[in-house]
């Protein structure tokens, strides 16, 4: 019987994290472009029309930059994934077809949305963005990605499975979650918008001097969870990595809130979320070293009980107040992006709790 390498194993699973992360931020590139997908309607006129359309008299260099910048790794990503099956010149060409049809797409769809202007600006930084992306994808995406030094780093780290790839970007909607100023330290799952008046009457109901144990709550079991996501995921260096992985987190909270208003960027560290935080990370310390199997077991229990916190949680009225500008403007489509990552996550955690096969760390069933 031939055996295979940990090489060959290495070189055969290669291509598969450039085609997970490429597929994830086209999701991501969609749904930012048509966010709030609502108010859809036929305003009359051709579909195409605003491809000659003049330049716009009010544009900011901030726009074109941001254009460029979010269909920059688009087409590094699809270049890189494109690259192992069809060389680097037919790679580039495709995802420069790929990303260029697709923000096509996108502008044209946007004739629908109210909210929405479709722009031939928008579209050229777009394919801007695509080609530079493409470029250095086809350039350099092997020697970080395909088998190279990225690549090498999270076979070290995580393995080469499709349950720890899809882990790995689990994780990285968690943290682009927490740039979502609307919610309280790591409280995802807020499906309040979807529940209507009566989730609005529960959260009423409780007095103020309730909120702080609401808001621990809600922070010891999401820091719960992810550290024991995270022990179930990393094979080198678990509690380490861990805490630089909440770490990260916090630091990313503080700047999503700091955007919200400059004097903010730690209001995050309140009573009840600071006395939460401690409170997940000593029961995350004590329950490492329980067997994978209750880890995981306690790790979904905790997500669906901070979940239920999180959708009975009183409304913080002074980000409420705060939020009514900053929702407005250039990061309408950024703030719908990470709202939608926040509402999700616990539920994209949970199916991936419980559809683990294998124990990804390589330490012995206990």
């Amino acid at each position: 019987m031939r055996h295979e390498t940990g090489s060959s194993v290495l070189t055969r699973t290669a291509t598969v994290l450039p085609r997970y992360l490429a597929v994830a931020y086209t999701l991501l590139v969609v749904y930012a472009s048509l966010h709030p997908f609502s108010g859809w309607r036929d305003n009359g006129i051709s579909l195409f029309v605003y491809l000659q359309a003049a330049w716009p008299r009010y544009w900011t260099a901030f726009d074109i930059v941001v254009n460029v910048l979010a269909y920059l790794p688009l087409g590094f990503l699809w270049a890189s994934a494109f690259r192992p099956w069809r060389g680097r010149l037919v790679a580039v060409l495709l995802a420069l077809l790929l990303g260029g049809s697709l923000s096509l797409l996108l502008e044209t769809t946007q004739n629908f949305l109210p909210s929405r202007v479709a722009s031939n600006v928008d579209l050229a930084t777009n394919l801007c963005g695509v080609l530079l992306g493409a470029l250095t994808g086809g350039r350099w995406g092997a020697a970080l990605l395909d088998g190279g030094r990225l690549h090498a780093l999270a076979h070290r780290l995580i393995g080469d499975s499709a349950q720890a790839h899809s882990g790995l970007i689990l994780l990285a909607v968690w943290l682009l979650s927490q740039l979502n100023p609307e919610i309280l330290l790591f409280g995802n799952g807020d499906l309040r918008s979807l529940l209507g008046e009566q989730a609005a009457v529960l959260a009423a109901s409780y007095a103020v001097e309730h909120f702080p144990w609401i808001e621990a709550g809600i922070a010891a079991g999401n820091t719960l969870a992810i550290g024991l996501i995270c022990s179930c995921l990393w094979r080198i260096r678990p509690r380490l990595l861990t805490l630089l992985v909440i770490l990260l987190a916090l630091l990313m909270k503080s700047f999503s809130l700091t955007v919200l208003a400059s004097t903010a960027s730690v209001a995050w560290a309140t009573r009840g979320s600071l006395m939460g935080l401690f409170v997940g990370l000593l029961l995350w310390l004590l329950a490492s070293p329980l067997p994978y199997v209750w880890r995981r077991v306690l790790a979904a229990m905790v997500l669906m009980l901070a979940t239920v916190f999180v959708n009975l949680a009183p409304e913080n009225p002074y980000l409420a107040a705060s939020l009514q500008a900053w929702r407005q403007g250039h990061f309408l489509n950024f703030n719908g992006l990470t709202r939608l990552a926040s509402s999700v996550w616990p539920f994209l955690a949970l199916p991936w709790l419980m559809l683990l096969r294998q124990n990804l760390t390589g330490e012995r069933h206990r």
